[in-house]
């Protein structure tokens, strides 16, 4: 039986590797399974054109974020008029997964963390066996309750994901982060999960507000495979919260230290104010770490309350500040709409943003995700249109302001941010012509020269 696990092209301004479907795929070999990863996104591939990649696989697994499940929907549609086996994973459809499965035509549904489910469910198929007792396997034909799949207890017992097959050196520069240091860059996780509950976010859903860990070991030699291997000189670390465990985070450090292994490195995906400190950031820029992004979200208290951030503007403050003076670059995520947000503290952010010391700062209109607390408080208030562009478009607005005021001031943090001497050498230092494309996409999709 021959496997095909593939991303739908889809707009965005991220091009990085899979790492889901890279898991996936390692862990399929390991247990002899010929595996094929198409990343249309990557490559710009029609679902056409992905379809008839797939013409020899008898399964297709389709990863699906809710940014683009239309995308997913289309693509499964296609196949299963070819006659395939689609499966769907990701987060949305293990969260929303009879609307999904539904919606799509896909055969079944792997829901939450996929290796060992998958593994089993295509095993079952393979021998005509019975797929729907699998834990973790949904179906709305299955005749018994669906069981949940326990979490992977032991992360270094998974292979390393197929970097054969996702080679950083083919991927397009458009990374987490936008402007970076150095190519070929590399994304990677040391844990999985996040144990807080910011109500905006579907981790605490999927991943059942867990934290689990690779060993320090395990993620240095995976860096020097990819050193090594595919010549990579930049890391991302996408953990939830790389520092949550500050013993974990120093060890990570102290072992690329010891090693001698020359690779930048930084934490686009974002860190927690209140998990870092001065000793923590110094090692970190001494193992190569030059950036730093932290989830910020408001710069108003209340609202940062309103979501359950449990964290201060004074952490948030402090952090920025000395990762500053010891030179790391610093970002911060914002989210505009919030329950709670008003002209006001829209302009607190703002201000905020400005009057500590960060390079760069990213201001997003709040997209409600299927899975996090918000969605499941307020998804009876608004009509779900997956046609919208996220991060651009609401979902939902509170009633604390209108969506045109909020669309109205997204360009407006944007220009008041950027359109100082400080942020523009930021932007400037790491410039590429290679970027040119990706960079006049996002300053388009943001407005920053029209509003």
């Amino acid at each position: 039986m021959k496997i095909a696990l593939v991303r739908p092209n889809y707009k965005t301004h991220l091009i990085t590797p899979p790492l889901g479907l890279g898991y996936i795929s390692s862990y399929l070999k390991s247990k002899g399974w010929r595996v094929t990863i198409i990343d249309g996104l990557n490559l710009n591939l029609s679902n056409d054109e992905i379809a008839n990649l797939c013409q020899d696989c008898e399964v297709v697994g389709i990863t699906c974020l809710s940014d683009f499940y239309l995308e997913a929907v289309d693509l499964s549609k296609k196949l299963k008029q070819a006659g395939k086996i689609v499966i769907l994973g990701g987060v949305h459809p293990s969260v929303l997964p009879a609307e999904s499965q539904k919606e799509s035509g896909a055969d079944y549904i792997v829901v939450g963390e996929g290796e060992v489910t998958f593994e089993e469910l295509i095993r079952a198929l393979s021998l005509g066996q019975n797929p729907y007792s699998i834990a973790g396997v949904f179906s709305l034909s299955r005749q018994t309750e669906f069981k949940p799949r326990e979490l992977i207890v032991d992360l270094d017992s998974l292979p390393f994901p197929d970097w054969g097959q996702l080679d950083p050196r083919k991927y397009q520069k458009a990374p987490h982060g936008a402007l970076v240091k150095n190519f070929p860059v590399a994304p990677i996780v040391s844990t999985r999960g996040c144990p807080y509950s910011c109500k905006f976010c579907a981790s605490p859903r999927f991943w059942g507000k867990r934290l689990r860990f690779r060993s320090p070991e395990n993620v240095i030699a995976e860096i020097e495979l990819l050193v090594k291997n595919f010549g990579v000189k930049e890391i991302h670390f996408e953990d939830d919260n790389l520092t949550l465990r500050r013993e974990h985070a120093m060890a990570i450090c102290n072992l690329i230290i010891a090693r001698g292994v020359k690779i930048s490195w930084a934490t686009p995906n974002g860190i927690r104010a209140d998990k870092v400190d001065e000793e923590l950031l110094r090692l970190m820029k001494t193992a190569g770490c030059y950036y730093v992004v932290f989830g910020i979200e408001s710069g108003n208290q209340k609202i940062l309350e309103n979501i359950n951030k449990k964290e201060t503007l004074a952490d948030i403050e402090k952090a920025v500040k000395i990762a500053n003076k010891l030179g790391m670059m610093t970002q911060g995520f914002f989210i505009l709409g919030l329950p709670g947000e008003t002209e006001e503290t829209i302009k607190n952010s703002i201000d905020f943003a400005k009057r500590i010391p960060l390079d760069r700062a990213q201001f997003l209109i709040l997209d409600l995700l299927p899975g996090s607390a918000l969605w499941e408080e307020q998804k009876n208030n608004f009509v779900v249109d997956y046609k919208k562009e996220s991060y651009h478009e609401p979902t939902w607005v509170p009633d604390t302001i209108s969506p045109e005021t909020l669309k109205k001031w997204q360009p407006k943090a944007f220009r008041s941010f950027f359109f100082r001497p400080g942020p523009l050498f930021s932007l400037i230092k790491f410039f590429r012509l290679s970027q040119i494309k990706y960079i006049i996409n996002r300053l388009k999709d943001f407005k920053i020269f029209n509003s």
